[in-house]
């Protein structure tokens, strides 16, 4: 019998190579390729069991309950998960280090002890005694909450295998976890999928709702194979900035809730305080007299935002002018650029240009094309925008603005904090109902956007 050969699998986006090289030729990683054991050949379960039983089909029009969920009070997290955490299943978080993403999870687990649930929280990075501390300073250290510090995957699979009245369990984190049949280091691609996929299959069989905290590489991304991440039911991600107060927390996977669903939160000496109206605080210290500034009208999810959008223009000192982004696609700004200088006479190639989403908000939908647009014109002409005026539409290359989705519910929530006029796209479909006390000005066009600024540039030479 011919001997099993090593694989050599990328770390960054679980490929497998026949030897170790330098760079992975499936996502371009350089260093990333590491040694993991041969698998195990031979007849799995299924053969030795003998044949299986036949499938039962049933149609699309039976009735089936909704998941039962075990909230955890805290508003913001449950509205991503979709309602609090579901039995049987796995939830993975992760973030960069120092985000919040022990803190939250330690809020939970001690709120959801608090109600009288059995919740586990098993940490493989922290001692028994740093945990109580940041438990002490969260004014959580009463909460009834089993804890306890272990990276032996054997002995925590024991244990909750004989826990059988655990409603939630929290692996802090997966990277660390280790098991000893496997030659590979703990944090490799090998143990990492194995030590998933054993505590998955544990949740599954005990009925509770398992957490994993997951480390990020340096572009931001899960580290470990990607394989982690269809295993398991929903992956939320921590956004924001270690000098920054606000956090958002991101459903980018949920099989239970909305995707793109977030949370805001905010950083405090008592842990992470939810935001219930995260557009107010967005713009909370907004000056509407400043050129360069203009209102996002934003849908996270299900979930309407208003951000605002800065930018500023300066003279390049020559060679190629700068792009700088903080929140928004670079490409998508370079595009905006192209179409406003190509499409609409606006000479920006010259000057440096530097765009920022207050409040550290990453947006990624195509709707703040028209609110960036504003935004540049507004810095273009010294102008200020309509402080009482939002802004959303999609721009194509030929420089028309086209419809986005939900335009009523962007709208309500603009009226709600007391902005009277929208700048959108012209609707053809006007079936909608229009949120009232709110004037709307309809473009189909950027020239008649820039147009509109270069209008108070006359006006204000001429008075």
């Amino acid at each position: 019998m011919a001997k099993d050969k090593l694989r050599y699998v990328c770390s960054a986006c679980g490929a497998v190579h026949a030897k170790w090289q330098g760079r992975c030729d499936a996502c371009g990683e350089w260093n990333t390729i590491v040694e993991e054991a041969p698998v195990q050949r031979g007849p799995g379960p299924a053969a030795k069991a003998g044949p299986g039983r036949r499938l039962e089909f049933v149609d699309l029009q039976g009735q089936s309950e909704p998941p039962p969920r075990t909230t955890t009070g805290i508003a913001e997290l449950d509205r991503v998960l979709g309602g609090g955490f579901v039995p049987a299943s796995a939830v993975l978080v992760g973030g960069d280090p120092g985000i919040g993403k022990s803190t939250i999870l330690l809020q939970a687990a001690s709120r959801i002890a608090a109600s009288g649930k059995r919740t586990l929280y098993i940490s493989g990075e922290e001692a028994v005694a740093q945990v109580r501390l940041r438990a002490r300073r969260l004014g959580l250290h009463e909460a009834p909450l089993a804890l306890a510090s272990a990276t032996n995957l054997k002995d925590i699979v024991a244990t909750l295998e004989a826990e059988r009245d655990a409603a939630l369990v929290v692996i802090d984190s997966i990277q660390t976890m280790w098991l000893d049949s496997l030659d590979s280091a703990p944090g490799t691609v090998a143990q990492v999928r194995a030590c998933a996929s054993e505590l998955i299959r544990v949740a599954k069989a005990a009925n509770f709702a398992l957490v994993l905290v997951g480390h990020v590489t340096k572009e931001g991304t899960l580290a470990g194979p990607r394989v982690l991440e269809h295993m398991v039911d929903a992956t939320l991600y921590f956004e924001g900035d270690r000098g920054h107060q606000f956090r958002i927390l991101r459903a980018v996977k949920n099989r239970f809730g909305a995707t793109d669903e977030i949370g805001v939160f905010e950083m405090t000496e008592r842990g992470l305080m939810e935001v219930l109206n995260p557009s107010a605080l967005f713009l909370a210290e907004r000056r509407g007299n400043i050129s360069g500034s203009a209102v996002f009208a934003g849908l996270e999810g299900t979930r309407p935002v208003l951000v605002e959008v800065q930018a500023l223009l300066s003279p390049s000192n020559g060679g190629s002018p700068r792009r700088s982004v903080i929140g928004w696609d670079g490409g998508r700004l370079s595009m905006l650029l192209a179409v406003l200088e190509a499409r609409c006479g606006l000479a920006l190639g010259n000057n440096d240009v530097y765009l920022n989403i207050a409040g550290g908000l990453r947006i990624a939908e195509p709707a703040a094309d028209l609110a960036v647009a504003a935004a540049l014109a507004s810095a273009a002409t010294d102008q200020p925008t309509d402080p009482g005026m939002v802004y959303f539409g999609e721009v194509g290359l030929s420089g028309e603005v086209r419809q986005v989705s939900q335009p009523e519910q962007r709208l309500r929530e603009a009226t709600k904090l007391g902005f009277t006029a929208a700048t959108l796209p012209r609707r053809t479909n006007r079936k909608g109902k229009t949120a009232e006390g709110i004037g709307l000005h309809e473009i189909g066009h950027m020239a008649d956007l820039v147009a509109s600024f270069a209008a108070k540039t006359v006006k204000q030479r001429s008075s």
